[in-house]
This record gives structure tokens, sequence and C-alpha cells, in this order.
């Protein structure tokens, strides 16, 4: 089985900064590029960053775009998300998933509250 653990959200002020992490195992993160998605109540999983294999190559939502950089330390097995100039829409449960052959079973997230 595949684990994913999320980290490091929080409640933060609009302006802010969270850095979010992602711990695996049972997978070598190495291997897959890896997304990190978001969730509100309502509203369908949106993917919102993600990187390949090699942490070469990135990419964004456009309405994450410029406010956050995806990462990756491959010896620690673990994809980090650092989101800066927080607004209220990203007010979300944020989960890490590879994007080749995702586990079926996803973390628990971690909450993200943006307050004004």
């Amino acid at each position: 089985q595949v684990h994913f653990v999320e980290s490091g959200g929080g409640l933060v002020q609009a302006g802010g900064s969270l850095r979010l992490s992602c711990a695996a195992s049972g997978r070598a993160l190495a291997a897959y590029p890896v997304g990190w998605f978001r969730q509100v109540p309502g509203k369908e999983r949106e993917l919102v960053a993600s990187i390949s294999q090699s942490g070469a190559y990135t990419s964004y939502a456009d309405s994450v775009k410029g406010r956050s950089t995806i990462s990756r330390d491959n010896a620690k097995n673990m994809v980090y998300l650092q989101m800066n100039s927080l607004k209220l829409e990203d007010t979300a449960v944020y989960y890490c998933n590879t994007l080749i052959l995702p586990s079926d079973y996803w973390g628990q997230g971690t909450q993200v509250t943006v307050s004004s």
C-alpha cells in the first residue's frame, strides 16, 4: 500500500505564507511526477501544482501561479509546496499524490485556512 501524509497547514492571515509537506511510504516518489491538490466543500479536487521526477519541470494552476513553488527532495521521499501571499480563496484541504499510477488511497490532507 502507498500512504501519503500531508502536513504544514494551519490558520494564517491573508498575505501570509505556509510550507506544506508531503511524505510518502510504500512508493519511491523519485520515480513519479507528483502533484499537490486541493479541495473545498462542493467542488471537485483541483490540481494546483505538479513537479517532474527530477524536479526540473513544474507547473501551476492559474489560481496559484506566481505565489506558489513546488519542490521535492527525493532523498527524503518528500514533496513540498511553498505558498506565499495567501488569499482567502486558498482555503482548502490540500493533498498530494503521484500523477502516474496515483494511489487509490488519499492521505488525510492538511487544512489551510486563510483569514482576513
